[in-house]
């Protein structure tokens, strides 16, 4: 899936505006201005689209979780250089502080059925037997039951 898109449908889904969008970045100790913000949600035709990098989604993801969940102490997470639907997936789950029934239940409001050890294979180390990638149709189906779960 495409970074802005996602970003998008976080935005959405929780119904943040400019100025929370910018305080979740500051909590990841990133700060970005209004415009940059603004340049991402556009749409992909737009001229002054500006596409949004793996690091700015990550860091955008850890500010996300700092505000739900609170700072950690100690060490800081770092913003991923590369992201994939499977980092997405878990970093949503973090912040939302979400179980295995919360997601299958979102996932049954969209029509996606899963099996507890399905889902829990997208959560594994890569290098585990069981470990299997997320693609973009499950990642999209989660936002939309998290989208109906959070601004039904």
């Amino acid at each position: 899936m495409i970074n802005n898109d996602i970003l998008r449908r976080i935005r959405y889904a929780f119904d943040f505006d400019d100025a929370k969008m910018m305080a979740l970045f500051a909590l990841a100790d990133c700060n970005v201005t209004r415009a940059q913000i603004s340049d991402w949600l556009k749409k992909d035709d737009d001229p002054a689209f500006q596409p949004c990098s793996d690091v700015e989604l990550a860091t955008f993801l850890n500010g996300l979780i700092n505000d739900r969940r609170g700072k950690r102490e100690g060490v800081k997470p770092v913003a991923e250089q590369r992201l994939n639907n499977n980092i997405i997936f878990r970093k949503l789950r973090i912040a939302l502080n979400l179980q295995d029934d919360d997601i299958l239940t979102m996932m049954n409001r969209v029509g996606v059925r899963l099996s507890k050890h399905e889902l829990s294979a997208f959560f594994r180390k890569p290098g585990h037997q069981h470990y299997r990638d997320c693609g973009d149709q499950i990642l999209r189906n989660f936002l939309a039951g998290m989208q109906l779960s959070y601004r039904p």
